[in-house]
């Protein structure tokens, strides 16, 4: 089961915090543009230096395939470097008729070996169904997204609920049957959160915005969390892979990365009580 995968991880890694490999050539330190290869290099020192305090990494497919064969190339390159011992996320947010989304789930799946995938819902059951059927794997179902934009479609009323929440009522259900669902709810959404994670107390969340986006992270991780302060997973990704331009950007991400798993850790005792995460 995901929720089981990812609370084990949490306990042993005493971490909340995953991290978004969303690499732009742009925002590189500049004294990388000399190296040979500099967008590896850049991924290999931030995995080296934050791997320590995540218990996730989620990489941005965008940011790779926009590369063309040499992006897939490095997807490739950065997945052989990263620890087994966290949750790796392809952020794909992929869903098409049932042949195509086959294929994707067997990219994703089988040809990259990632532990979950994000998904868009807007397809029905049927363009899920290929990724569902992988039950080791996790399926992250985009409930409630972290950008202005979702007002336009997710707030809508169906049946007198807002959309958000028919969604995270049918994950729910497909849960019972496949046990490797989750939902993505992005940290912009302060009062949302703990809405939804009353409806489904046992879907595991993928929290993005909480960093450049913006979010209330105190609330995030107030009312993402159940009650044993598991069960969520709060990504960031520019504040910390760009907190520095200088030779010592690792170094930096490094401290960042602390800094933020201790700032969750706090925020669970407080909130849940809960001192079971140590600091490392």
């Amino acid at each position: 089961m995901l929720l089981e995968k990812i609370n084990q991880i949490i306990q042993r890694k005493t971490s909340l915090l995953c991290v978004g490999l969303d690499i732009d050539i742009e925002r590189i330190p500049t004294f990388l543009h000399k190296e040979v290869d500099p967008l590896f290099l850049f991924n290999r020192e931030i995995i080296e230096a934050t791997r320590d305090y995540v218990a996730a990494y989620k990489l941005n497919i965008a940011f790779y395939e926009v590369l063309g064969i040499p992006g897939w190339e490095l997807l490739e390159r950065t997945l052989a470097i990263l620890p087994r011992d966290v949750l790796l996320i392809a952020d794909a947010k992929r869903g098409d008729v049932g042949h195509s989304s086959r294929k994707y789930a067997e990219t994703y799946f089988q040809t990259y070996n990632f532990d979950a995938v994000t998904v868009s819902p807007y397809l029905g059951h049927d363009s899920l169904e290929p990724f569902l059927e992988y039950e080791e794997k996790g399926v992250f179902v985009l409930a409630l997204t972290s950008n202005p934009g979702s007002v336009d479609f997710q707030y809508l009323k169906v049946d007198h609920m807002p959309l958000y929440l028919k969604v995270a009522e049918k994950v729910m259900e497909w849960n019972f049957i496949y046990g490797n669902c989750g939902l993505v709810v992005g940290g912009t959404h302060a009062n949302e959160i703990a809405e939804i994670r009353q409806l489904v107390p046992e879907l595991p969340f993928l929290v993005p915005g909480i960093g450049a986006q913006g979010g209330n992270l105190e609330v995030a991780v107030r009312y993402a969390t159940d009650e044993q302060g598991r069960s969520a997973l709060f990504n960031v990704s520019r504040s910390i892979l760009y907190a520095s331009d200088q030779t010592n950007f690792a170094e930096v991400a490094r401290e960042k990365a602390r800094q933020l798993r201790d700032q969750m850790n706090l925020l669970l005792s407080i909130y849940k009580n809960l001192n079971f995460m140590d600091e490392n």
